[in-house]
Order: structure tokens, then sequence, then C-alpha cells
């Protein structure tokens, strides 16, 4: 998605491709441990370019940059996203739809053998004020929606990023800098466009490095511009070492980063000059040139076409993002997951997740591939959910008859796909939003497990009490212990207004269960009653320094008002992780 932008520039800065390199690679199947399915078409082979950063400098100290006017020019809400929304055709069910939702005390032996009265979810340990919507006013003069609310924590910070502003917190809620434009941390880059706040931000926290990464995209044109900002210490408020990737004349739509041993991933959702769906963009960065401070730092990229199988692509694939300190094996290739649902009409041959593997290598002449590795049959799920009367108008809230978005239509899974290594597996965890009983919302979340070479869907669950509350746009992360928190937008038409909750369950529970039951970030008390527009993302991060207090934030509502979103920012720990 991109704000409606009308820019002012003397000129356009168009950098041509340097560097092109094609190497062939081909799809592959292997078959994982659970049950596989072949795709009807054959699939088409791959070839990776690989290019250099386009611009690239070292900027003053954040803080310092924040104090300077941003280039800002745009004007606006979020355009929808782009790509056709499929229409319902009533409840199809749900296969893995849990159904018992009060906490389960003596479900884990870890938490029963303490007290059984530890085993019941957490109230929040700290919850404070993110950014909002008014925020938006006195930085760019104005208010848009949705804020697509994401944040990451460090050893002593906690970023947040929304549309289109950064702020940098203290681990106790103080704010230390911001709200600020996220334009303002590209004053002075060779790229204007960066500038120019085109929003879907991202931030994510290297805990390998200790450093941040702070992007958004471009949407100006006709060359269009992934910015990419990596700190030089561990300090956000200080200086970044800053790089332009471009990614041609695509339009880089819905870009989703995460952190790998020897790469930067990002998945791009890329739409063509003539707003046609080109494919899902697939990048690796260099990293360790980007931690450096190199200016020749290399991308690699392909481009996943829809052709004759568009439920591969789907409406993008979500790239691992590590949690905990145990790196995955040297040259291991990072997973890329996406979901496809048989009722779409994509021909998806049945409800799954594709598993994609990216290996890349950094020499002289770099060598990447990108294959399929697993196609992951799950129990069935009905993402198309009966939104009327427009397609985006789905959730409803008290005391309005406008509805908002819950975005289960787009193919693919919500951020993130948190990764973790326990020596013996490997983990991916991610969710989606889907309809969970007629009518109501709820959210599918998925472990994936990879042994060796073998990946496969180790545990699945559809969390959806039955109370007529909607539960989305979701966010899901897995603490040191394979412990896992859930958080997730609340809302229903009577008495539950726009509000965050959260639920868990601890390694040793049932699989597909969240037994801890269901504890409040914070309660709306306000309809959002014009824009349609909710999410499009939300952002649960697990604290580097315990490996166990799970960090949460999204949006939600106080007061009734047109777009008067607000965000809120929390954590907590499960029973028994320390």
């Amino acid at each position: 998605m991109a704000l409606h932008i009308w820019s002012k520039r003397s000129a356009r800065v168009v950098i041509s491709l340097v560097g092109v390199v094609f190497l062939l690679a081909s799809f592959i199947v292997v078959a994982p441990r659970a049950t596989k399915a072949t795709p009807s078409a054959a699939l088409p082979a791959l070839s990776p370019i690989v290019s250099q950063a386009q611009a690239f400098d070292v900027s003053a100290p954040f803080r310092d940059l924040a104090q300077q006017p941003s280039a800002m020019v745009a004007e606006g809400d979020e355009t929808d996203e782009r790509g056709a929304i499929p229409a319902d055709n009533g409840y199809t069910g749900d296969g893995a739809l849990q159904t018992t939702y009060a906490p389960q005390a003596a479900a884990s032996q870890r938490a029963a053998a303490a007290s059984p009265s530890l085993a019941t979810i957490p109230s929040p340990s700290l919850t404070f004020e993110g950014m909002s919507n008014k925020d938006n006013i006195p930085v760019l003069g104005f208010q848009i929606s949705p804020p697509d609310p994401v944040g990451a924590v460090g050893p002593n910070h906690y970023v947040e990023m929304v549309n289109v502003n950064v702020s940098v917190y203290a681990k106790t809620g103080a704010r230390l800098l911001g709200p600020v434009s996220i334009g303002s941390l590209w004053n002075g880059f060779p790229v204007p466009d960066c500038t120019h706040n085109a929003g879907d931000p991202v931030v994510v926290y290297d805990k390998l490095e200790d450093r941040w990464i702070l992007t958004e995209f471009t949407a100006d044109g006709p060359i269009f511009w992934d910015c990419v900002a990596v700190s030089q210490t561990g300090d956000p408020t200080g200086a970044y070492f800053r790089y332009a990737f471009t990614a041609g004349e695509n339009f880089p739509d819905y870009p989703k980063y995460g952190v790998w041993t020897n790469a930067y991933f990002l998945s791009t959702r890329e739409f063509a000059p003539d707003n046609s769906f080109a494919g899902d963009g697939l990048y690796a960065l260099e990293k360790n040139k980007m931690i450096n401070g190199e200016p020749d730092a290399r991308m690699i990229k392909f481009l996943l076409a829809p052709d004759a199988t568009p439920y591969l692509p789907g409406d993008g694939l979500l790239p691992p993002d590590i949690d905990g300190t145990r790196r995955p094996q040297d040259h291991s290739p990072g997973l890329f997951v996406g979901s496809m649902d048989d009722g779409a009409g994509r021909g998806a041959p049945f409800d799954g997740l594709n598993v994609f593997e990216y290996a890349v290598q950094w020499s002289a002449h770099p060598t990447a591939s990108f294959t399929l590795a697993a196609q992951l049959p799950v129990a069935p799920f009905d993402s198309i959910f009966p939104c009327a009367p427009g397609s985006r108008q789905c959730i409803p809230q008290p005391g309005t008859s406008n509805k908002i978005d819950i975005l289960s239509y787009r193919q693919r899974p919500t951020w993130r796909l948190a990764y973790r290594n326990f020596g013996t597996y490997e983990t991916f965890v991610t969710n989606q939003s889907v309809e969970a009983r007629p009518g109501v919302a709820g959210v599918r979340w998925y472990e994936i497990r990879r042994v060796g070479s073998q990946i496969s869907l180790y545990q699945q669950g559809t969390y959806a009490p039955d109370d007529g509350v909607h539960r989305w746009m979701g966010s899901v992360a897995m603490d040191k212990l394979g412990d896992m928190a859930l958080g997730y937008s609340v809302s229903n038409a009577t008495t539950v207004f726009p509000g965050i909750r959260y639920t868990g369950r601890l390694s040793g529970d049932p699989l597909g269960q969240m037994t801890l039951g269901e504890a409040v970030l914070i309660n709306g008390s306000g309809s959002q009653t014009v824009s349609n527009r909710w999410g499009d993302y939300t952002s649960m991060n697990v604290d580097p320094t315990d490996d166990c207090t799970f960090w949460y934030v999204n949006e939600y509502y106080q007061v009734s008002s047109a777009r008067g979103w607000q965000t809120r920012i929390g954590n907590f720990r499960l029973p028994g992780c320390a």
C-alpha cells in the first residue's frame, strides 16, 4: 500500500541496474513428514538477479536528523491494496477450531508442578501509549489510515513505526525520540524519494549483531526503491548506514523483512507499470557489508510470478526472522512461507502452506536459489470473510454502521514468521485471520518444524472462543522454552469496541491449543466511524535480554472518530519462563 502522493521535485533519480547476473535455479519439491500434494502445473525455473545498492551514505545521528524538517509532500490515506478480492461463497468450516477456552490449569506439567494457578495467561507487566494519528498532525499536517503498527525490542530500547512516523522508547515506556516522520531519517540522502513517507514501514532488531534495521518503500516512480537504514551501533537514536535498493519499474508493495545469518531477507508484492500483478519479489541483502557500512552491498532478487500457479505467490510470502541466540546452521537456507485456500479462486489444490527455501552464498560471484521445499496440507480453513456491503467492510463495531477490514481474503500469513533454533529441530511460527465460525473472525496459527532437510507442520489451531467477539490481525512468537504468545485485535457489534488482547500456550500443553485463556492488553472504548482500513499488520516480539518477555503493539480506539486510532505497547511473560 502507499499514500496518495503528489511529488514536487526538480529531477528524478533514475539509475540503471548494474552487475546483473543470471543464475539458473529450478523448483524442487522435497517430501515433508506431513502429507504432501504435488501442484498440477509445472513450476517455472527462476533466475536470480544480482545488483548493487544504488545509493549509500552515513547519516548524522537520528536524534539530530529528527530536528530537521522532512521533505513531506504526501496527502491523504493509504490507497487500497492492489489485487482482486475473491467473493464469499458461504462459510466452509474450520478443521482446527479450538473447542475449550477456559484456562487449562493442569494442561502443562511444568506449570502444574509449581502451582496449578500459574497456568493461566498473565496480565501485562507494563503497557504504555504508542503513537496515534494525532501525532501525524503536527508532523505531517493531516491524518492517515491505517497505521500499520510494527515494533521491535532490543536490550535497552523499543522502536515503534507506524504510517508514517517513528518513535524510540526506553523499556520503561519513556519516549526518547519522536514522534518524527520516517522520512526525516532520510534527510539529505541521495535518493530523495526515501524522504517522502510512502508508508508500509518495518523495523527489525538484529539480535546477532546488535543492530536496528528501519525500512520503508517509495511510491513516486517510475523507478521504485526499498530504503533500508542499518544502525551503526545498538543505539537506535544514533547514526545509520543508509541504503537504497531498486525494485526497478515494479512497485514493491507490502514489504516484509527478516533477519537471517548472512542476509537481511525481504519479500514484496510487485506490480508492473500497468498495475498488473508481476509476482512476489524475494530479496536477499548482503548483511555483512551493510553492518560494516560498505557502500557496495549487493542485493539478490527472484521474482515468483503467478503464471499457471497463482496460489504459489498468493498475496505475498513471509521471510524468516530470528528470535533467540542460537543461530541456524552455517549455510542453512531461510524458509519463506505463504498460505493458500482452495476456495479463494487461485486454483490451490488444498488448504495449505507453501514453504520455500532461500539459499544464498556471498562471494565475488554470489550464488542463490529459491526453491519450493514443501507444500503442507493444513486443516480446512475459510479465508473469505462475508464482508458487506463493500469488500473491506468486514468487522462490526459498537455504535456505528461502519465496519473495518479483516484482510483475511489476502492469501498470505500475517507478520511475523518467527524463527527459533532448539538444536535438534528448528521452528517457524506464524498466523492468519480466518472466518472461524459463521460470520465470526478468528486467528489460525501454525508451528512449522525443520529437522535436517525435512519440513513438517508440527501443530496448528484456530483461536475463536464462542462469545461473538471477532479476533483478527494477529501476530505470534515463541520464547526460549517453546511457549507461544498470540496477540490480536478484538471487536463486536454491541459491547466490545476495537481493542487488543492476547492468549498463549506452554510448550508441554496439548498440541493445537492456546491453553492459558485470554488477557487484555487494553480495552477499546470508541469505534472507527469513517475509514474501513485496519492494520495492516501488528507485531509480537521477544525481548533479547531474557528471551522470555513478549512485547506486543497493535491499534485500538479510545474515542469514536473518523480515523482517530491510537496504538498501545505492552509486555508480559508466560508462566515458568525466567
